[in-house]
């Protein structure tokens, strides 16, 4: 059976300073034990290529979505301290990015619309 898919989300890439992607794994770490407990979200982790970091995370909507950075706000900043957020995509339908693209906009990331698709 087939439904709605509200799902939204975030593919941030970081490149992290040389020295300090020990640090950054550590940071991770705390990342995903704060965001586990979330009710809105759907999957999180981080993956790995040398100094490259992505984030491959996704939520129910955009609430979820807003949810989830207020919860790590300040994680987020400690991160930025030691690596570059070099790209942000935002994926979902569009109803649901609309209500992100304001909240999300000092981030300058790119909107990338859900037109054709399912959620099983």
């Amino acid at each position: 059976m087939t439904q709605t898919d509200n799902c939204c989300s975030i593919a941030p890439y970081f490149r992290v300073q040389i020295g300090q992607i020990d640090a950054f794994k550590a940071l991770c770490q705390r990342f995903v034990a704060q965001t586990q407990n979330e009710p809105l979200c759907l999957y999180y982790g981080f993956c790995f290529d040398g100094d490259t970091v992505y984030c491959r995370e996704g939520y129910q909507g955009a609430e979820g979505v807003l949810a989830h950075l207020a919860n790590v706000g300040s994680l987020l900043q400690e991160a930025l301290k030691i690596a570059e957020l070099t790209r942000l995509e935002i994926h979902g339908p569009a109803a649901e990015l609309a209500k992100l693209r304001t909240p999300l906009a000092d981030y300058q990331p790119q909107f990338l619309v859900l037109e054709h698709g399912f959620r099983k």
